[in-house]
């Protein structure tokens, strides 16, 4: 039984990703520092779940306690890392950006110290769709250029990536980054869209439209996002015999065991179909406030899953009436409304 070790498991990607690895038959080890972005009862609910499985364990802690994470990853000798953990939220690293800085940069060292203390068979970590700021051509695939990020948020991912290839490189660790789409589904964070359109549609409020309704997302289910996942942890990078060994359209590091990898749906939906989508879900309309775009924020996303799909053989496939109506049903049952 292959152990793994995920941080974030409290979190909203990191419990899916837990239950789908545990129920896969792996030994899933926990690290999640709890803190109060959102909901904590939330947090722990989710962990309450998954210690209903003899396979999961999990410790609290913070990714900056180095000595609490080193000592759990050398206590339980993960054959592979899976780091999910980060100060998330695009909107929020303007508010409070030294968080960023503190969980993202310096807790995604600590995370690679142990990935290479441990000398893993593979490390898997999150990025995220915002790391291709102002890129405009579209979809967005892997070996475009992320050199001009619009949030501190997405420069703490593109600066991750660039730490984590480095350690791939010196101590020939095989390492896979995957970019997040707009990432939705039962169990989701308070902080993001769907969660908070619902959330006011049900008190009667309006809800907030940036850029007048001109934006589209390429919305991801969770369960397709962390089965991509699942199939990923099989597909550990090799450094390849020569930069011409690299196949066209793959974003193989020419000198490192290292891969960046797009999950996302596919299909750019616009904003106000999504809300049409919540609405006929909830069987009712919504007030909206139409707002002019929001600082830092991009007016569309659309991921190229070729390379996903090269690599698996699998893309993501829930659609966004389906997964609109599965959030629905699990907010409707979790807060008795």
């Amino acid at each position: 039984m292959r152990t793994v070790l995920i941080t974030g498991t409290a979190g909203f990607i990191g419990f899916h990703l837990a239950r789908e690895l545990l129920q896969q038959g792996f030994r899933v080890v926990g690290y999640d520092g709890m803190t109060a972005y959102y909901d904590v009862a939330l947090k722990h609910r989710r962990h309450q779940i998954l210690l209903q499985s003899p396979g999961f364990s999990c410790e609290e802690g913070m990714l900056e306690d180095m000595t609490r994470l080193e000592a759990l990853a050398l206590r339980e000798k993960p054959e592979i890392i899976i780091h999910l953990a980060a100060q998330a939220g695009v909107r929020y690293s303007l508010e409070n950006p030294r968080s960023y800085v503190e969980s993202n940069l310096l807790g995604t060292f600590n995370v690679l110290e142990c990935a290479r203390m441990l000398g893993v068979e593979h490390l898997l970590l999150a990025s995220t769709s915002s790391v291709y700021g102002a890129n405009t051509e579209m979809p967005f695939g892997e070996t475009q250029r992320t050199d001009a990020p619009m949030t501190l948020y997405a420069a703490t991912k593109k600066a991750n990536e660039g730490m984590a290839h480095s350690y791939a490189h010196l101590w020939k660790l095989p390492t896979t980054c995957f970019r997040f789409f707009t990432v939705y589904g039962p169990w989701g964070r308070p902080d993001m869209a769907l969660f908070k359109f619902v959330h006011a549609a049900l008190k009667g409020e309006p809800i907030e439209v940036y850029n007048y309704g001109n934006m589209a997302r390429d919305f991801t289910y969770v369960t397709d996002l962390v089965h991509a996942i699942r199939l990923l942890v099989d597909c550990p990078p090799e450094a390849p015999a020569s930069p011409k060994a690299i196949p066209e359209g793959d974003s193989l590091s020419p000198v490192a065991p290292f891969r960046t990898v797009n999950i996302g749906n596919g299909t750019p939906v616009q904003l106000l179909e999504f809300i049409s989508e919540i609405e006929d879900a909830l069987g009712m309309p919504i007030k909206k406030n139409m707002l002019p775009m929001q600082m830092g924020d991009v007016p569309a996303t659309w991921a190229d899953g070729a390379l996903l799909q090269n690599l698996t053989g699998y893309r993501p496939q829930t659609t966004v009436r389906q997964g609109v109506r599965a959030f629905v049903e699990w907010y409707r049952d979790y807060y008795q409304v």
